[in-house]
Order: structure tokens, then sequence, then C-alpha cells
């Protein structure tokens, strides 16, 4: 396949839901890159329409359709795979460019630390959320706020303010944001323990690191706490719902 084309403006069309924090990754991402593109919001709250099924058989958001000088119509699929190429195809802040072993160091340390959060601490919030007990959910805060200390806070000893000393948003900051931002505004709605947001105001790298990043432009652009908010009562919700009938 020939060499993606970097001066070759390219069409995107990003089929996306704003309340998912997976889909608000490509978002981030696009924005950063300054990159046009065309939205279709995908209903999730009913079942798939055949025609979207056929681009993505799971179901899920985001997806995007890309076309430039080189591609046409490919089909790309899953969050941090979406946002990986078009970091790849355009070549900007948020990556540096591969082909020296200090360039595939801060990747592969971009990596550890996205993987970090999503395999440490990324469900947590929801476990928190759903919890009726309210010594329970407590319990629940704590570990959470204990694993970020333990897990995440040391990875950003040397954030300036960004991850790995940058003072431009990476990959890092753009994969991880939509959780960090959630964390905070369901904290304020009351749908998280105060103590999550109290305790991380003592982990000094996180806490200072998380409140730059969700301050970012190319973060709350298509942010509609209200919206989320609500979104996410229904889901809580529906969750406990049906672990009622277990």
């Amino acid at each position: 396949m020939p060499p993606i084309t970097k001066d070759t403006t390219p069409n995107i069309t990003l089929y996306t839901h704003r309340r998912c924090p997976w889909a608000h990754r490509a978002h981030i991402v696009i924005r950063e890159l300054g990159l046009p593109y065309e939205e279709v919001i995908i209903d999730l709250d009913k079942p798939r329409e055949p025609w979207y099924l056929e681009l993505n058989p799971r179901g899920l958001v985001p997806t995007i359709k890309y076309s430039n000088g080189d591609l046409s119509e490919e089909i790309i699929t899953e969050s941090a795979v979406v946002s990986h190429f078009l970091a790849d195809a355009h070549p900007s802040h948020l990556v540096p460019r591969s082909g020296t072993p200090e360039a595939a160091l801060k990747r592969a340390r971009i990596n550890s630390f996205v993987d970090t959060w999503v395999s440490k601490c990324g469900s947590f919030w929801m476990r928190i959320a759903k919890e009726e007990n309210a010594d329970e959910k407590e319990k629940l805060a704590q570990q959470l706020v204990s694993l970020v200390g333990k897990e995440v806070d040391p990875l950003l000893k040397d954030a300036a303010p960004f991850f790995g000393g940058s003072d431009k948003f990476t990959l890092a900051e753009a994969l991880v944001a939509p959780f960090i931002l959630r964390l905070y505004a369901l904290t304020k709605n009351g749908l998280l323990p105060q103590s999550i947001v109290t305790g991380f105001t003592t982990l000094p790298h996180f806490s200072n690191w998380a409140t730059e990043v969700i301050k970012q432009d190319s973060v709350t652009y298509t942010w509609d706490e209200n919206v989320i908010i609500e979104g996410t009562k229904r889901k809580i919700a529906s969750l406990k719902a049906q672990a009622q009938k277990m």
C-alpha cells in the first residue's frame, strides 16, 4: 500500500454518540489534529440498524470512514485503533514519528500509560455508581483513589503539564481524558462519592495533570454535562434493574 499523503486533506465520516466515552476519544484526536469531519450520530438506546452493522458488525462507536488521495472509504473501528490511525496518518504533537529508538520508547510509554488506566482503573467508576450500599460505595471509592495513587500517579511525575514532559497534548491524554472528565463530573453531580476528588487532590502528579486535561478545548467542545449526567443515571438504573432480576 502506498504511504498516506501527508498534505492531502481527508474526508472523514465519524459514526459516534456523544455520550460514549470511547467515541469521545475520536472526537478529541480529530480536534487536536484540526481535521474536518462529518458526524453521524448512532442511537445507542436501540438496536443498531442493518446499514450500520455492515460498517461495524459489533455495532459499537466510534467508527470512521476515511478517504484521501491514497485511500478510498476505508472503514476503521475501535476507539484506540481509530485514534492511533489518525495520529499516525497526520503527524502532529500527539505522538512522535516512528523510526528511532527514542520515538519507539515514547510511544511505548504512552501505550503503557493508557493500558494502565484502562486495565487498573477504567471499570471502577460504574461499579461505584451502581453500588447501593453506602459503606461499600465508599470502600470502592477509596480503592479507586488508592489504585490511581499506586498505578497512575507515578507515571505522571514528569508531566509538564502533559504526559512525558510534553507541553502539548499527547495521545496519552486523548485516550484517557474522556474517563477523567466523567469522573470529575459524576462526582460533582453526586453520582460518585466526593471522596474520590478529595482523594485525588492528595496525588500531586495526577491532580495537576487531570486539572489541565479536563479544561482543554479538544476535550470539552462536544461535552454536554447535563446530557451525560442524565444518560448515566439511566444507565445506572438499567444496570440495577438487571442485577435485581439475576
